[in-house]
């Protein structure tokens, strides 16, 4: 197996791409919406990526976390609010997170119908005022109770449906000032303040989910000068130690600009670091064909998501 969750360049695989899947044998795929047109369309896409690995329960991940970060758009597909916007709408904490699992099994469902059994979501980050708006309406609450409370409800409403859950962006994006696809964000946070805020989330239920992404963030208390995706400090002795979370850890997409190098660097950094596997969103046959070559094959991760 290789550790990579590749991507794709539109609605259908070309001869290459199968090609190249079948021959690298990638951990998984994830969609975006430039593949995805319709309901039947993707679910020929879902088959055919499992035909290049035969494998039925291969990962195949979206992000469809609601509000502005979903893939699958009307008319075909029902896009949930924003995570902000339910207690915004909601006055009480328990009939918000309700309706927000409600609409997670709705989710589900739809990613069910398409083949999809892993869904990028829910956003555990706790974003400050000042903080750059890549999180902003994403994020369920500045209040980590809340964001416990709110989180535990759309996990459990994935997971009642055959969909596995990623939380994000471990061990928490909410203080970056700038948006990590652009810079690196660096974070001067004391670990005493992280601990007690930005890192509860993420604690409160590492054992409820199997996939974690991680966080192109430098939080200076713990690493000045690796951020969380390839850092050994932060992810054995803060994700994995303290916060306690011991499923799969596949990093955020490695071809944003919060990360420098080659993509074989950035993967081999990543995976050295402690990340199980990495993320490749830009769906570049050259850029997929480079790394088949480049990467070591590991022996496979048992997942646990499963299409029937």
């Amino acid at each position: 197996m290789l550790p990579i969750i590749f991507s794709l360049a539109g609605t259908i695989l070309s001869e290459a791409e199968k090609q190249l899947f079948t021959r690298s044998q990638p951990a998984g795929f994830i969609l975006f919406q430039r593949n995805c047109e319709h309901p039947t369309q993707v679910k020929q896409l879902t088959d055919t990526l499992r035909k290049c690995i035969n494998q039925k329960d291969i990962p195949i991940l979206i992000d469809q976390e609601g509000g502005r970060v979903a893939r699958l758009q009307p008319p075909h597909w029902w896009v949930a609010p924003s995570a902000s916007s339910y207690l915004q709408e909601i006055n009480d904490l328990n009939d918000a997170a309700h309706r927000a699992k409600i609409d997670a099994k709705h989710i589900a469902q739809d990613l069910q119908n398409i083949g999809i059994n892993v869904n990028c979501s829910p956003v555990l980050d706790c974003p400050i005022p000042e903080a750059d708006l890549v999180i902003g309406t994403r994020a369920y609450s500045n209040s980590p109770s809340e964001i416990i409370t709110m989180a535990k409800a759309v996990i459990e409403g994935f997971q009642e449906e055959g969909v596995m859950p990623v939380i994000k962006h471990i061990p928490g994006h909410g203080r970056a000032l700038v948006d990590s696809h652009k810079a690196l964000p660096v974070v001067e946070t004391s670990l005493k303040e992280l601990s007690e805020c930005d890192f509860l989330p993420f604690k409160a239920l590492a054992k409820s989910v199997t996939w974690a992404m991680s966080a192109h963030v430098i939080y200076t208390a713990i690493d000045s000068e690796n951020c969380a995706t390839v850092s050994p400090t932060i992810i054995q002795e803060i994700i994995r130690k303290q916060i306690g979370f011991e499923g799969i850890l596949v990093t955020d997409d490695l071809t944003m600009k919060a990360l420098s190098g080659d993509l074989v660097t950035k993967v081999n950094r990543s995976l050295k670091a402690g990340c199980d596997l990495a993320l490749y969103c830009d769906g570049k046959l050259e850029d997929m064909e480079f790394l088949a070559d480049n990467i070591t094959p590991v022996k496979p991760i048992l997942f646990s998501s499963k299409i029937s």
